[in-house]
C-alpha cells in the first residue's frame, strides 16, 4: 500500500508534495487510517532530499490531516471524525459499566431551589453572576491563594478548549496525560493542535516525561491534579513539587489544571502551578456534583490568560446564562446539596475500594482511588478482553481508546475502564469473576502475582470549614 501511495504522490518542493497529498485526500484516494510511505521511500520515489519529504509530512501534521504514530509511521487522519465519547452505550440490553456518568441519585434537583428576583442580564454586562463569583472566589482562594481573575465557561471541556484557543494556533503542540480523557483527545485533534504524550503513574504525570515534552517545545500543558479520568490517579504533594521544579524553567507555557472532581475528591489538591508561573488556569467543573446538564465550570487564571479568555466569553456573545449560574449558586449553598455532596464523595470512594477488593481476589490489579471509574490492568489485549466480557453480558471501556498513540508501546491498551459505583456487592463480584474469566486468570482465590493495590479505602482527607459549605 505504501508503494502505491508513493506512486500517486507528486511534487518537487515540500509545499507541492503536501498539496499533492491533500488533493489525494480530497479525491478520496487517501482515507483516514491510510499510511503514507516512509520518508526515505517517498524521497527516493520523487527524487528529492529526505528533509523535503519530511517537511511535507510535518506540514500535513500541523494542518491536522496526519499524525505520526512511531512504528506505524505517518498516518492520514480525519480531524473531524467523531471520536469516542463518555456516556451510555446506545441500543444495548447489556449491563453498561463503561459510561463514566455520575450516579443520578446523587445529583441535586435544580427545581428544589428558589431564586429571588434579579435584574435581567443584557448584552455587554458582566459575564459572571456576582453571587456565584463571591462563593467561587472564597472556595478557590483556599487552595490557590495567589491573585486571580474568575471566569465561567459551559463546562470543563469548553473551558479548556477556550483557554487553548487563546494561546495556540493550528499546529502548536500540547502536552497531555497519556492515557488521556476522551474529550481532550477530540479537542486537540479537532482544533488542529498536536498532542505530546506525558507518561503517568499512580501519582500523576511523570517528571522526566513532562520534561521531555517541554523540551520538545510544547506551548501548553493540561494536567488533572486528582481523580484523573480514566486512571483515578491523583497528584501527590511530593510529585507536585517535582513537577513544579520541572515547569519552573518554562514560566510562559500555558499550564491548565483540570480539577474536574474538586468538590467530590477525597484526595487533597496538590497544585503543579508554581508561585512564579506566569500563564496558568485552574478549571473546576460542577458537572460531576450538580449534573452534566448544568454546563458550568469555574476558571481562575492569571490576568493575561483571563483577558484572552474574556475575548471568547464576552458579554455580547457566548457567556453562560446568568439564570444557570444563579441556579448553580443556589444549589451549592443549599443545606440539602451540601449533605448530598458529602454522601456522593463517600459513596464513590467506598464503591471504588469495594470493587478493587473484589478484583484483587481474582488476581486483577488497579491503582485507582478517586473518581467515577476503576482502571484495571488485564496484562493482555484489552479489546479482546472486552469482546469476551461482552459475551458475558457486560459493556466496558477499552483502555486503548484513552491512549494518545494507540497504547501498544506503553501497555495502555492492556487496560479496561469500569464505572462501578452503581453496582451491588454481588454484582461487583460477578463482574470481577467474569472479567477474570475473559482474561483467563483463575476463577477463585487470590493470585500469587504481585498485587500493588491496597484493597482498603484511603482515609478521606479532613475538610476545611469552608469545604463543608460546598
Amino acid at each position: 500500500m505504501n508503494e502505491q501511495n508513493a506512486a500517486r504522490i507528486s511534487g518537487n518542493t515540500a509545499e507541492d508534495i503536501a498539496t499533492s497529498i491533500r488533493l489525494l485526500i480530497d479525491a478520496g484516494e487517501l482515507k483516514a487510517g491510510d499510511s503514507l510511505p516512509p520518508v526515505r521511500t517517498l524521497a527516493e520515489s520523487l527524487g528529492v532530499n529526505r528533509n523535503t519529504a519530511l517537511t511535507a509530512y510535518q506540514t500535513l501534521v500541523q494542518a491536522g490531516l496526519a499524525e505520526t504514530r512511531r512504528r506505524a509511521g505517518t498516518v492520514i487522519i480525519d480531524p473531524f471524525a467523531p471520536g469516542e465519547e463518555e456516556g451510555f452505550a446506545a441500543n444495548t440490553a447489556l449491563r453498561d459499566v463503561g459510561d463514566g456518568n455520575p450516579s443520578p441519585e446523587l445529583l441535586p434537583d435544580p427545581a428544589s431551589v428558589i431564586l429571588s428576583p434579579s435584574p435581567r442580564k443584557l448584552y455587554g454586562e458582566s459575564t459572571v453572576d456576582p453571587g456565584l463569583a463571591e462563593w467561587a472566589t472564597e472556595w478557590i482562594n483556599e487552595d490557590q491563594p495567589r491573585e486571580f481573575q474568575l471566569s465561567v465557561a459551559a463546562g470543563a471541556v469548553d473551558a479548556v478548549e477556550r483557554l487553548l484557543a487563546g494561546a495556540l494556533t493550528q499546529g502548536d503542540t500540547v502536552a497531555l496525560e497519556d492515557p488521556c480523557f476522551l474529550t481532550s483527545i477530540s479537542t486537540i485533534r479537532q482544533n488542529g493542535y498536536r498532542a505530546v504524550p506525558v507518561s503517568m503513574d499512580a501519582e500523576g504525570m511523570q517528571p522526566e516525561s513532562l520534561r521531555a515534552a517541554l523540551e520538545s517545545g510544547v506551548r501548553a500543558v493540561v494536567c488533572t491534579p486528582r481523580a484523573h479520568n480514566p486512571t483515578g490517579a491523583s497528584v501527590t504533594a511530593e510529585r507536585a513539587s517535582q513537577l513544579r521544579e520541572v515547569l519552573s524553567a518554562y514560566p510562559n507555557v500555558l499550564l491548565i489544571e483540570d480539577d474536574h472532581f474538586a468538590l467530590l475528591a477525597s484526595a487533597p489538591y496538590a497544585s503543579i502551578i508554581g508561585e512564579h508561573h506566569r500563564r496558568w488556569a485552574l478549571v473546576r467543573s460542577l458537572s460531576k456534583v450538580l449534573g452534566p446538564d448544568m454546563r458550568t465550570a469555574l476558571i481562575a487564571s492569571d490576568p493575561e490568560t483571563a483577558e484572552r479568555l474574556g475575548a471568547r466569553i464576552s458579554g455580547g456573545i457566548t457567556w453562560v446564562s446568568h439564570h444557570m449560574q444563579r441556579i448553580a449558586h443556589a444549589m451549592l449553598t443549599s443545606p440539602d446539596t451540601k449533605k448530598l455532596i458529602a454522601r456522593a464523595r463517600a459513596h464513590y470512594l467506598t464503591q471504588n475500594a469495594r470493587c478493587i477488593a473484589q478484583l484483587s481476589e481474582f488476581g486483577l490489579e488497579s491503582t485507582s482511588r478517586d473518581g467515577l471509574n476503576v482502571w484495571v490492568n488485564t496484562h493482555t489485549n484489552g479489546a479482546a478482553t472486552l469482546a469476551a466480557l461482552t459475551r458475558k453480558g457486560w459493556i466496558a471501556r477499552d483502555g486503548g481508546a484513552f491512549a494518545l498513540d494507540g497504547g501498544t508501546n506503553n501497555g495502555i491498551d492492556q487496560h479496561v475502564r469500569l464505572t462501578v459505583h452503581d453496582l451491588s456487592e454481588s454484582e461487583m463480584r460477578q463482574l470481577a469473576q467474569d472479567l477474570a474469566e475473559s482474561i483467563g486468570t483463575p476463577k477463585t482465590g487470590r493470585s500469587t502475582a504481585n498485587i500493588k493495590t491496597s484493597t482498603t479505602a484511603p482515609v478521606p482527607v479532613e475538610r476545611t470549614h469552608h469545604d463543608s459549605d460546598h
